[in-house]
């Protein structure tokens, strides 16, 4: 009998129209539900979406349902956790099992957030307003936060303006889309093409986490948030090291500051 709660490894979805590969997300979708169906409480979906030319791996999470939150450091050890593997172990001890875990947002040397990074409602590293210093700093950039069944991704200074007091949140930059208007630095022209990943908001309240499966410029992934994922309003996370891991598959290559975590809480949190 299969496990309940195992998932499939993920993969690259083959060139198809953009209808067939909406439809292969939807049946991956559809199983995904159908293996989850042992936690009546998960609404979580993994699916490979088509946006243009790439396909991305798209985590969709439901705060009604779902329990999404931010790590960095490991209580055990007062170090960055790094890997997937390293904080997949620490969510096994407090009796949770991961679902999907992926990076946070842009990091500086020593596995440290840049910016922002609130945890447990607590603020462990500060609001970071530099407007010098690569991709961060290509304003406007944003916080991407979480406040019990709710999320919201705000521009820096509208995120002060809003004194919110989130459980988690993340700053990084660029911003992709502002109430559905793409970043004005991005050009769809540009030969920029990397790995990237994001998080949006979108039109259903449900936050969406994207990782492309290719390289792919700034403007094509903000306009595949937009357009394909109905999300207003989206924030980039990270580039070339950017990745994800679900029960059977991990991608990291590189070490990450925080990670975001979906897991079936123990029996005590749930």
């Amino acid at each position: 009998m299969m496990d309940p709660m195992r998932m499939p490894p993920l993969r690259p979805a083959a060139p198809a129209q953009a209808s067939g590969s909406w439809y292969a997300g939807l049946l991956y979708a559809a199983m995904l539900c159908g293996l989850l169906a042992g936690s009546s409480a998960q609404a979580l979906t993994l699916q490979q979406i088509r946006g243009g030319l790439t396909t991305y791996t798209v985590a969709t999470v439901d705060l009604r349902r779902d329990d999404l939150r931010l790590h960095w450091i490991n209580p055990t050890t007062g170090q960055p956790y790094q890997t997937f593997a390293q904080l997949r172990e620490r969510l096994r001890k407090e009796g949770d099992r991961a679902l999907f875990l992926t990076n946070s947002g842009i990091y500086a040397p020593g596995y440290k957030p840049l910016g922002l990074h609130v945890e447990g409602g607590r603020e462990l590293v500060p609001l970071n307003f530099a407007r010098t210093g690569g991709n961060f700093a290509l304003l406007p950039n944003g916080v991407f936060w979480v406040d019990g069944g709710r999320a919201g991704v705000s521009e820096t200074g509208e995120y002060v303006a809003q004194k919110l007091r989130p459980q988690y949140a993340t700053q990084s930059g660029p911003l992709l889309l502002r109430r559905g208007q793409v970043h004005p630095s991005f050009s769809e022209k540009s030969t920029s093409f990397k790995l990237r990943s994001g998080v949006g908001v979108c039109s259903d309240g449900r936050v969406r986490f994207a990782v492309s499966n290719a390289p792919v410029n700034f403007y094509a992934f903000a306009v595949f948030f937009r357009d394909v994922l109905r999300c207003p309003d989206a924030l980039y996370l990270d580039g070339s090291i950017s990745a994800y891991a679900t029960p059977d598959t991990d991608t990291q290559l590189a070490n990450f500051a925080g990670m975001w975590s979906v897991s079936l809480p123990a029996p005590s949190r749930s």
